[in-house]
């Protein structure tokens, strides 16, 4: 079984800091889409991964974020609070941008194990979570490793942006923030088709709200007619961002092509 120390070598030459799967809610950290949440807070669900092997870039894998982490602290993430941790990333990445990113990415390299991050617009405007759940349950993350399958698809291509039509309706919003939290729930009950049904939920969202997210005149893929025939398949699917990047198949079943992770746990947690 590979474990974290296996990793060492490889480590050399892709960095040490984390990676990170963003799940079902994603989008529900940016301020103009929280705003319109009529219940809030919203949820999302991020899941800090060993660098395990090299992710590809513009994937919706944190990978631009991950790199300011890395000139920030060449070594590897630094012991600390990852609250605190999040606002220093946050700042450094955002330094003179007139549109700051969302801190998702932040919270999805810094926090270890499974996180539900909530965030409210009435909160610090937004921009930070209010309240991060997170699971370290080696049991948990053991089991996640076994039902995510990631399918390579489309990385972003040059002129693409997912924001050229929004449909901030708050009713929509609403359902993606909820996702999130089945996500979440799902997760630590290990039930394969609640996350499943979570992450469906969560692309019927974004085609709703975010439409380029999926479609756009830049993108060739049929990205919506793969996640049909995935999510129908199988237990339910989802892209890793906004158009495609890896496509996460929860399945209890091998799927084929598919690639697995290695879920990066808090310190002193040990596997069984």
């Amino acid at each position: 079984m590979t474990t974290p120390t296996s990793f060492s070598g490889l480590q050399r030459l892709i960095g040490r800091i984390p990676y990170r799967m963003a799940f079902a809610g994603g989008w529900i950290d940016q301020p103009y889409v929280s705003r319109s949440n009529p219940n809030p807070p919203g949820a999302m669900v991020v899941v800090n991964l060993e660098p395990s092997f090299y992710f590809m870039d513009r994937c919706g894998m944190g990978t631009s974020t991950r790199k300011v982490a890395a000139e920030l602290w060449p070594d590897g993430v630094p012991s600390g609070d990852p609250a605190d941790l999040v606002r220093i990333l946050y700042a450094a990445e955002n330094v003179g941008k007139r549109d700051p990113s969302g801190s998702q990415d932040m919270a999805g390299l810094l926090y270890p194990g499974v996180n539900r991050l909530d965030y409210d617009a009435g909160y610090e405007g937004g921009y930070f979570p209010v309240h991060v759940e997170s699971n370290n349950d080696p049991q948990v993350a053991a089991w996640l490793e076994t039902v995510i399958y990631m399918l390579p698809v489309n990385q972003r291509p040059p002129g693409y942006s997912p924001l050229g039509v929004k449909n901030l309706d708050p009713a929509w919003i609403q359902r993606l923030g909820q996702s999130g939290r089945d996500c979440f729930d799902a997760i630590v009950a290990c039930d394969l088709a609640g996350l499943g049904a979570s992450m469906n939920e969560c692309m019927r969202c974004w085609e709703a709200i975010l439409p380029h997210t999926v479609r756009h005149p830049t993108i060739a893929v049929d990205l919506m007619g793969l996640w049909e025939h995935y999510a129908s398949t199988y237990a339910g699917a989802m892209y890793s961002g906004c158009g495609g990047g890896y496509l996460y198949v929860v399945s209890d079943r091998p799927v084929p092509g598919g690639l697995q992770v290695h879920v990066r746990l808090a310190d002193g947690q040990e596997r069984r």
